[in-house]
């Protein structure tokens, strides 16, 4: 017998339930004032969980969330059925817990509600819209730019220049960006009022970087109008993000099901550790984030920039290694005295010199937090995960602090350990050569092909030929001939055959 499915309706006869904790604010009574673009896991576990702590704690109603999804419907076929309510089953080392969540109102695939997800960011109830579309949904030019040759980016900008006129959205939106300088077009022609738009991905100054690319494609755009509305109206606080968000698997599903006596399409999974850093740089109302946990800071800078070469650089650094190694999960990685060691080295040797501690803060105390937290098999981070998309990931969680060290006229020989650990991970994984836990894994990132490419061939030049990748390296990092020998060094301990 099938068991019923998550919904308002069997909520209500579910609850109360050892364990499992239900909406902290009525959804019901819940309208939409925040929007979010990329209805992943991270969200539904992270801010979504924060915004709903802090309604519940100023009694707002007026802070649901509309979730829209980016790639796929496949997100919003799950929860639309269950009332956009879902699960979050938090695993911790000795003990497990399922929350039900009510924060999420709506949600909205672009490719066949464009219109609805553009009316809703536009409207003047919405005052905040957060982003979590990964690393390469920015859609950015090697230079840092907007990539307008992007044909997802382009579209959506020949869509900015129909609507211009007040015509209704009739394109799909494509692109994180295009959504929302089309949604920005109306909102300005709509005089709905000032709005915040805050990412929440792992980039360097990430408000700065949105906020760029917002201005850059209506500049491309031609409308200097809307450009100078955006740069009166519209914030761009940065943020800085942590929770480990493992992939939902069976096991998971069958765990919630037997607590909740629910069938939940829409689960997700997280450890109990969650952090959110924001800048305190708003166009108007907000949640109340800081009463649920958040801080709110003039200066997110060194929160990001730790978190990004301490804790993102690790991940990668396990990920790379423990997949060579045939590892499925993080946590067997760092289970490796080798491998232990070589991320404590990272970070000790050419990441803390780099870093300026946040107030209050002690980096050798958070650098054996993140590794304790990594060490959690209940977590089931897949090393292959957080492999994925190393072209752009590399740049944000390591190569920062490799120009810090050569600028400060050091050998990052530890960084260099990573940067041979991906060029080993592109090599046999585009080769076909990759094996974890019996399955080849393929190489998944944006630059496949431009990566094999450069991976093929012999191993003599190797090295030289993915440091030749100026879209990941740049022509610094290409040309330093020290970081060459050392990165060559490190391959050669790692895949000596390769």
């Amino acid at each position: 017998m099938t068991s019923p499915r998550l919904s308002l309706s069997t909520l209500d006869g579910a609850l109360p339930r050892p364990h499992v904790t239900g909406p902290a604010v009525d959804p019901r009574d819940t309208t939409i004032g925040l929007v979010h673009l990329g209805l992943g896991a991270f969200h539904r576990a992270h801010q979504a969980v924060f915004t709903e702590d802090a309604a519940a704690a100023t009694g707002e109603t007026g802070w649901g969330i509309l979730g829209v999804t980016q790639r796929s419907a496949r997100v919003a076929g799950q929860l639309a059925p269950q009332d956009c309510l879902y699960g979050v089953l938090t695993q911790g080392a000795d003990a497990s817990a399922l929350r039900v969540v009510g924060a999420l109102r709506d949600v909205a695939f672009p490719g066949s509600a464009t219109p609805h997800v553009l009316a809703t960011i536009a409207a003047p109830t919405t005052h905040v819209v957060t982003l979590t579309v990964t690393e390469k949904g920015y859609r950015r030019a090697p230079d840092g730019g907007p990539d307008l040759a992007d044909p997802d980016l382009a579209a959506d900008l020949a869509a900015l220049h129909d609507e211009r006129d007040g015509a209704e959205a009739a394109a799909p939106g494509r692109s994180p960006v295009g959504i929302l300088v089309r949604a920005l077009a109306r909102r300005r022609r709509d005089d709905a009022g000032p709005l915040t738009i805050a990412s929440c991905d792992n980039l360097a100054d990430n408000g700065a970087v949105l906020r760029s690319l917002v201005d850059a494609v209506l500049a491309a755009a031609g409308d200097e109008a809307l450009r100078a509305w955006v740069a009166e109206s519209v914030r761009f606080p940065s943020t800085m993000v942590d929770r480990i968000v493992p992939a939902t698997t069976d096991a998971h599903r069958e765990q919630a099901l037997a607590v909740l006596g629910l069938r939940d399409e829409g689960l997700v999974v997280g450890e109990p550790f969650s952090q959110w850093v924001i800048e305190d740089d708003f166009a108007g109302p907000r949640p109340a984030w800081q009463l649920a946990g958040a801080t709110l800071t003039a200066d997110v800078a060194p929160y990001e920039r730790a978190k990004l070469r301490v804790l993102n650089a690790s991940h990668s650094t396990l990920a790379y290694l423990g997949a060579l190694r045939g590892y499925r999960t993080i946590a067997e990685a760092i289970a490796d005295p080798e491998l232990a060691a070589v991320v404590r080295e990272l970070v000790d040797t050419d990441v803390l010199p780099t870093l300026t501690p946040p107030d209050g803060h002690d980096l050798g105390a958070y650098r054996d937090e993140v590794l304790h937290r990594f060490a959690d098999p209940a977590t089931g981070h897949t090393c292959v995960q957080v492999a994925m998309d190393g072209s752009v990931k590399l740049p944000q969680r390591v190569l920062g602090t490799v120009r810090d060290r050569i600028a400060a006229g050091a050998v990052p020989t530890a960084a260099a350990v990573t940067i041979a650990a991906w060029i080993a991970y592109v090599r046999a994984a585009s080769s076909g050569g990759l094996e974890v836990a019996g399955r080849a894994v393929p190489l998944d990132d944006p630059m496949a092909d431009a990566l094999a490419h450069a991976a093929a061939g012999p191993r003599a030049g190797l090295v030289e030929r993915m440091l030749a990748v100026r879209a990941v390296f740049g022509a610094d990092l290409a040309d330093d001939q020290a970081l060459r020998r050392a990165v060559e060094h490190a391959l050669t301990q790692i895949a000596p055959g390769a």
